[in-house]
């Protein structure tokens, strides 16, 4: 029996015609979806820690070079007191100077690393308090966080109006609310602010370098310089030690919880879907990097806040999105 064409008429089987217009457009298969490669990559660089057999060999090798640097200098020294005299005085004066300056800043380091580790204690002091409902310990938490923002004039105003104010809160959360409310607020704001402008800068800079690398190494620079900036405004005043283990410490957190292995779906629910899909693929990494900026930012201020954040004054990624990405959309500038 012989087959051919069959004829299907739509009209007298009563079905309505399919409508090409409403038909949704065919995915393009050899296109990779959108997911911040640079952010990513920049987050799992300043996440991995040395292994144990790697920090024995820089540590060895620190050693080793210090112990040339300083027989090498001796030697020189040496020589030159028995050739001229004056000239081996002044070159081990400078060599003195430069001791002490490495020892000030060596002492400023660890000054930085203490006062992290102080604003950390505050903040496991409040935790401990909040959980237990302990006004005392809830007082006495305010009371030395008080004085820790005791030499900033920025924190001036809002010290001055929790004169007396503590003792008239009889509950754990009030305590720590009317702090919050009064002394954290602008620094959150001014933190909020960092965050955002740092944001808007990765989503720029990787949407227009075209370099593979570039991106990772401009991405990385603007989360470090984020990072210690939102430290310095909650009082860390971290060194450069301090700065990359606290950064290593934000960075692992993102990477344990899976923050940064998301894709364009933390910018559909601000942007919607309809103008993702008209993006191109290269301003759609960097707006996919620079909301991933954001949460980073976002990390850094509960890891340096001194109070952990009550649900009145937890930042909200997607708004803090959209006010970062606020002029690079298309059609957006307005919102």
């Amino acid at each position: 029996m012989t087959r051919g064409p069959v004829l299907i008429d739509l009209e007298q089987s009563g079905e309505p015609a399919p409508d090409v217009a409403r038909a949704a457009p065919v995915p393009d298969a050899m296109e990779p979806p959108v997911e911040g490669r640079a952010m990513a990559r920049a987050a799992r660089l300043a996440a991995r820690g040395p292994s144990r057999l790697a920090r024995w060999a820089w540590g060895l090798a620190g050693a080793l070079l210090g112990a040339v640097i300083s027989l090498a200098a001796w030697d020189f020294v040496m020589g030159l007191l028995a050739r001229a005299p004056l000239l081996g005085w002044a070159m081990t004066g400078l060599i003195a100077a430069f001791l002490g300056v490495l020892a000030l800043l060596s002492l400023r380091e660890l000054a930085a690393i203490g006062r992290l580790k102080r604003i950390d204690g505050l903040r496991r002091e409040a935790e401990a308090a909040l959980a237990g409902e302990d006004l005392s310990a809830a007082r006495a938490a305010a009371g030395r966080l008080i004085a820790f923002y005791a030499g900033r004039e920025d924190t001036r105003w809002g010290r001055a109006r929790l004169q007396g104010r503590i003792e008239e809160q009889f509950d754990a959360e009030a305590v720590l609310a009317l702090v919050e409310d009064e002394l954290l607020a602008p620094l959150d704001q001014a933190a909020s602010r960092e965050v955002e402008a740092a944001a808007r800068q990765v989503a720029a800079v990787t949407a227009l370098v075209p370099l593979a690398l570039a991106d990772v190494a401009a991405a990385l620079t603007s989360n470090l310089r984020m990072i210690r900036r939102v430290a310095e405004i909650y009082g860390g005043r971290s060194g450069v030690l301090g700065s990359w283990r606290l950064t290593r410490a934000v960075f692992a957190h993102l990477v344990a919880t899976g923050a940064v292995a998301v894709g364009d779906d933390l910018l559909e629910p601000v942007l919607g879907g309809s103008l993702l899909t008209k993006l191109s693929r290269r301003f759609g990494e960097g707006l996919v990097n620079g909301a991933l900026s954001a949460r980073v930012g976002v990390a850094a201020m509960e890891v340096c806040r001194p109070l952990p954040f009550s649900k009145r004054h937890r930042p909200s990624i997607r708004g803090m999105i959209r006010r970062a990405l606020t002029g690079l959309l298309p059609g957006r500038g307005a919102d």
